[in-house]
């Protein structure tokens, strides 16, 4: 009797040996030319998956066993949580070129080292897989995903190689052309970045990433969501460029720093939501350049807390379109700036929390008696002057703020003006969930071209 569904244990080095030896006297499998001393004692993978049937389950006993391996056909491969699979140091360990595979609960370890063959743990090009409980460890690239939608990676712990540089390390997770994949609960650290290319429609939640370049980079990839991730110790926290309608929220981006650290940062890109994050301990909290690019657009930046910065939101020139409600500015050395000598006036601010207001609520309605409207004095050296930025917040550029407010020599700027300004940190928030519009629902999506239209 045949089954659909077959499970195979292999309960010890025997019973793969001889499943290897019917693999090959069936012609399922070729020997490799060549082997390591450490690869000889390896059980070999590919004679076993070669000769199960499709749907098989087939459980691995613990053990190393010799990659690289391809999956052709839908089965699922069970590592129980302590099986290996090796790959020996050349090319990707694990590759599926099917719909509907299952890969779990293994240690997948050392692929190749070549950038141009983007040389990974796991490279998918199929529908409907799963990747999910594994750690993944010594692989240039995580789990690469190519032109493949609705696959599930999930729980997986990945890291690159260890003994690379940050600029020479694989990317954790990579989306290349693939729609409607869920990238969830996954522990990534000590990998290059998480990028998302020409690529929409997928879910990225509940992440922790760390010790990286860039923790989430999208590239011209629309319709995303980011969601309840925890990035930090980045180089840049999360960068949108050229991707509109992204939704980004409920995350949490702290301690991106250096010259160039950014917690969440767009470029040229439109009608994104970015609302209920805790935006901390940066650089630069929120970085807007030409964004919103697409006319007739906005930006919508909702109830978050943007903390302990360097600067809290930082424009490249100015720039309009961008709604900023219901957020909290706290302990940051620069509230609001603009690149250039500018304003960001021409913007929405509305209803946030400023620590450094001075003003009152005598009719106790939670908002100020008079809007926040800072101004620009000599401080600004920092941004004109680049290395001035070693002095930003000391008492050098204080006296030299305070000297000017004293006896300004010229009329300083007004950098924006927020008409009701919040008192208190708690406060009920003038919008809600139903507020954020339509970033990345199907009747808000940007389609300059219909090419979404039915």
């Amino acid at each position: 009797m045949t089954l659909n569904r077959t499970t195979l244990f292999l309960g010890s080095l025997s019973v793969a040996c001889l499943a290897v030896l019917g693999a090959y006297a069936s012609g399922a499998g070729t020997a490799p030319a060549a082997q390591t001393a450490a690869q000889a004692e390896m059980t070999p993978l590919q004679p076993i998956i070669d000769a199960a049937e499709e749907n098989a389950i087939i459980e691995l006993a613990p053990g190393v066993y010799q990659g690289p391996i391809v999956i052709e056909k839908p089965l699922t491969l069970d590592g129980g949580g302590k099986a290996i699979i090796d790959g020996g140091g050349k090319g990707t360990v694990v590759s599926l070129f099917t719909n509907g595979a299952t890969v779990k609960s293994l240690v997948i370890q050392n692929s190749g080292d070549l950038h141009n063959d983007l040389d990974a743990g796991v490279h998918i090009e199929g529908d409907f897989n799963v990747v999910k409980d594994n750690v993944v460890r010594e692989c240039l690239f995580g789990v690469d995903i190519q032109q493949a939608d609705n696959n599930v990676v999930r729980r997986n712990k990945i890291s690159s190689k260890a003994d690379s540089g940050l600029g020479v390390k694989g990317d954790a997770i990579r989306l290349w052309y693939s729609k409607n994949n869920k990238v969830e609960d996954n522990d990534i650290f000590d990998s290059r970045d998480a990028v998302v290319w020409y690529s929409s429609d997928n879910t990225i939640a509940r992440n922790k990433i760390r010790n990286g370049r860039y923790g989430l980079h999208f590239m011209y990839s629309k319709y995303n969501l980011v969601e309840e991730n925890e990035i930090r110790q980045n180089s840049v926290g999360i960068f949108l460029m050229y991707s509109d309608d992204v939704v980004v929220r409920g995350n949490r981006v702290f301690q991106a720093l250096g010259p160039t650290g950014i917690g969440v940062g767009l470029k040229e890109t439109s009608n994104v939501e970015i609302t209920d994050n805790d935006i901390l301990y940066n650089a630069t909290g929120i970085y807007l350049d030409l964004s919103p690019f697409q006319p007739e657009t906005t930006n919508r930046i909702y109830r978050n807390k943007i903390a302990y910065n360097a600067t809290g939101a930082l424009f490249l020139s100015d720039w309009t379109n961008n709604i900023f409600k219901d957020n909290v500015f706290w302990n940051n050395i620069r509230q609001v700036g603009v690149g250039s000598f500018a304003s960001a006036a021409r913007n929405v601010w509305q209803g946030n929390y400023w620590d450094d207001y001075e003003g009152f609520d005598l009719d106790h309605n939670g908002t100020g008696d008079r809007p926040y409207a800072p101004k620009v004095y000599s401080d600004r050296l920092w941004m004109d002057v680049p290395p001035a930025g070693f002095f930003k917040g000391t008492p050098l550029l204080t006296a030299l703020d305070f000297l000017e407010r004293l006896a300004p020599f010229s009329d300083p700027l007004i950098m924006l003006e927020d008409q009701e300004p919040r008192i208190s940190t708690h406060f009920d928030p003038a919008t809600n969930a139903a507020d954020n519009a339509d970033a990345g629902s199907a009747s808000g999506r940007i389609d300059p071209f219909g090419l979404h239209s039915n």
